[in-house]
């Protein structure tokens, strides 16, 4: 007896995956021979009709050959759609005078009077109907049957270069000829030494336009004498003279984007501030035009980006009613490199009414300099100020207590209900029981103070300084509380401990809270006779975070009038000078020698 077995379904699953895979295998490398026989056919056929156009421009009168409204002048279009083996190509044509050096070039030693000694043709033939055909391009050297004779026309040089003065390959450069008979208009790009040789041009003066460019650049170009709003440009349309060389340069580079926020020196965004952005670089004089001068303003988170400007110097000018430029960081003027991805903060404040902004520099290096004593003193005004410091005040606590974060500049966080703060508004002091005696002593905590990033924290201050003596010793003390999660709150004195107090005025904070972004501060008042208090009138603390800026302090709240200004720096020479105040912002640099 004989059993019959069959295939298991396994089995026969098995199998046909063993044959989808030979399948599709033969499959994909007939796939790939039959693309790569499709893609030799079509470079074969571009080959043979790029030989067909090189003969047609051979058989040319040398007159004729060249490219119509270009240079030279001749009967071969710019562009052709041509159908060879049922597929369209696109034929572009260049063809270009060559000063072959074997006979001296022009402007050169010798000197060619007749440097277009035989022409070059390009061609560029595309199939964007083709897949995976990659453009090809061929060329070909086309000489006078007779012998040269000396020119009656000149020569263009175009060179392209960046800002470090290195050459650009590839820049396209465009360039128009409307007085001459027909226009002459030229598109062609820069060689590996960043030039472009138009030999043999037509004469004109201040005929030629030319316009260089490339993809993530810069343009620079040349401007008509005599036009509307630049009517003396630094770099004029290009005038060729008999038998001469003109050379012009261009300078392009990698375009850069500026990213600029508009904040108050605790980073709080400021919405719709609108500035004025201009660069150094002039396109005409006389007068002075500049390249880029623009208007923005920040959007409603205190931003704006501005793509595609150029490597420059540039200024801003604040032109919002409302706000006045406290300092900016980086300082002004901002100096752009090519292809950078710049930050700028614009530091405002609410106008108030009249201010002055005073950058302080080092005059061997130009930079910021901080820790820079700055004092502004006239008119009833003085106050003191040090460079890279950040300054926050409150003068009135009327407004009570259970406020978290400090919003409300009148308001508080705590206290034990033994602190006055509103008999007057803008003090505070011991509460008096039933009108006649004060309470022996009382504290009060602050709202968080948000200095906007993680910083620095100097000193605190207050005034008044002196309290009557009748209140004893130290009757006012402060402790001071940092984080950076508004939720730990630990009260410490000058020594790092919650055992001691700041009892002094202008006293260091302890390093220890650096690298915080939130401050608390708790005051203590005390008196020694129940007839007397201490009063505080004005509390602030000065600090140090990424929206302070360099180098910078401001004064507001000045009235009209000439104050005198003294800068002074530890191994510096002070500075004094005096500065009329009459408008509503105006900037002062000072530069400190060694």
């Amino acid at each position: 007896m004989y059993l019959q077995r069959g295939f298991t379904l396994i089995e026969s699953l098995v199998g046909v995956a063993v044959f989808m895979i030979i399948a599709v295998s033969v499959y994909q490398a007939y796939a790939a021979t039959m693309n790569a026989v499709r893609a030799s056919r079509l470079k074969i056929t571009a080959t043979a009709l790029a030989n067909e156009q090189f003969e047609i421009i051979r058989n040319l009168p040398y007159n004729d050959v060249g490219v119509a409204g270009s240079i030279p002048n001749g009967k071969v279009p710019h562009i052709q759609n041509l159908v060879r083996d049922n597929t369209t190509f696109i034929v572009e044509t260049t063809i270009r005078n060559i000063d072959d050096p074997f006979d001296g070039t022009i402007g050169g030693s010798p000197n060619d009077l007749s440097p277009a000694d035989y022409r070059l043709a390009e061609l560029e033939i595309s199939c964007p109907s083709c897949r995976n055909f990659s453009p090809l391009f061929f060329t070909t050297h086309i000489g006078p049957r007779a012998l040269e004779s000396a020119s009656t026309n000149g020569s263009i040089f175009v060179r392209a270069f960046d800002a470090v003065g290195q050459a650009v390959a590839g820049a396209n450069v465009h360039i128009e000829n409307n007085q001459a008979v027909p226009p002459i208009v030229i598109d062609d790009t820069t060689n590996n030494d960043g030039f472009l040789q138009i030999v043999d041009a037509p004469l004109g003066v201040e005929a030629y336009e030319i316009i260089v460019s490339k993809s993530g650049y810069s343009t620079d170009q040349t401007y008509q004498i005599g036009a509307p709003g630049n009517p003396n440009p630094t770099k004029p349309h290009a005038t060729v003279t008999l038998q001469q060389l003109t050379q012009i340069s261009f300078a392009i580079d990698r375009t850069s984007t500026l990213d600029v926020s508009s904040v108050t020196n605790i980073c709080a965004p400021v919405p719709s501030i609108d500035f004025s952005l201009s660069g150094s670089k002039l396109i005409g004089t006389s007068p002075d035009i500049l390249k880029y001068s623009a208007i923005h303003i920040t959007d409603g988170a205190g931003r704006k980006t501005i793509p595609g400007l150029e490597w420059d110097t540039y200024n801003f000018n604040l032109i919002n009613a409302a706000y006045d430029l406290t300092g900016t960081i980086p300082l002004l003027p901002l100096v752009l490199n090519p292809n950078a991805n710049q930050d700028f903060k614009l530091i405002v404040a609410p106008k108030n009414p009249r201010s002055v902004l005073v950058t302080v520099k080092d005059a061997s290096t130009q930079l910021p300099l901080s820790d820079a004593i700055v004092r502004f003193e006239g008119s009833g005004y003085d106050t003191t100020l040090i460079t890279n410091r950040g300054f926050i005040r409150q003068t009135d606590w009327s407004g009570g207590s259970g406020q978290g974060d400090f919003l409300d500049a009148t308001k508080y966080f705590d206290s034990d209900g033994n602190i006055d703060i509103a008999d007057p508004a803008g003090e505070i002091k011991l509460w008096k029981q039933f009108g006649l005696e004060y309470m022996p002593q009382g504290y009060l905590i602050s709202s968080t103070f948000d200095t906007g990033s993680a910083g620095n924290f100097h000193q605190i201050l207050w005034q008044p300084q002196d309290q009557p003596p009748d209140t004893g010793s130290d009757s006012v003390r402060f402790q001071v509380a940092t984080n950076n999660n508004k939720t730990t709150w630990n009260f410490l004195g000058p020594d790092g401990t919650a055992s001691t107090y700041y009892t002094l005025t202008d006293q260091n904070i302890n390093p220890l809270h650096n690298g915080n972004r939130y401050l608390r501060y708790k005051t203590f008042l005390q008196t020694a006779s129940t007839t007397w208090t201490p009063t505080i009138s004005d509390i602030s603390f000065t600090f140090t975070s990424s929206c302070v800026p360099p180098g910078q302090v401001f004064f507001t709240g000045l009235g009209t009038g000439t104050y005198t200004l003294t800068v002074s720096k530890q191994g510096f020479q002070p500075f004094t000078d005096t500065v009329a105040i009459s408008s509503a912002w105006q900037q002062r640099e000072v530069i400190l020698s060694p």
